[in-house]
């Protein structure tokens, strides 16, 4: 199993766009083999005294967190996965995506600990 995560400011009107971007996307992906994608509404984000999501990614008053993640068999799947995606011209970001992506934080993580659901298994 292999994570890769995203931390996303969207305005906040653009909710229901940001959700079937997000189904649309998830469609894609799942074509490459990602196994999960959950994409999560900012509910209860609150500010830090030294740092937080907002200012992680420079948020603006008007806009709301996405907290997303998605499960891959491995990290060798999603990379592979990657390649293909850069050739694919359905991922080109369109004129009109719902969010800043200049200003989304990404990473890929390899699970530590896993509690209710099994290592390699989505």
């Amino acid at each position: 199993m292999y994570v890769a995560g995203f931390v996303i400011p969207v305005p906040a009107g653009n909710f229901e766009a940001y959700k079937a971007w997000a189904e649309a996307s998830a469609a894609l992906f799942r074509e490459y083999g990602c196994l999960e994608i959950v994409d999560s509404w900012e509910d209860n984000v609150p500010d830090g005294q030294q740092t937080d999501f907002r200012r992680a990614v420079a948020a603006r008053p008007n806009e709301r967190i996405v907290f997303s993640w998605q499960i891959w068999p491995s990290k060798e799947d999603m990379e592979a996965a990657e390649a293909r995606i850069a050739k694919d011209t359905r991922f080109d970001i369109p004129v009109e995506i719902p969010f800043d992506h200049r200003r989304l934080i990404l990473g890929a993580f390899t699970p530590v600990h896993i509690l209710g659901r099994q290592a390699g298994t989505g």
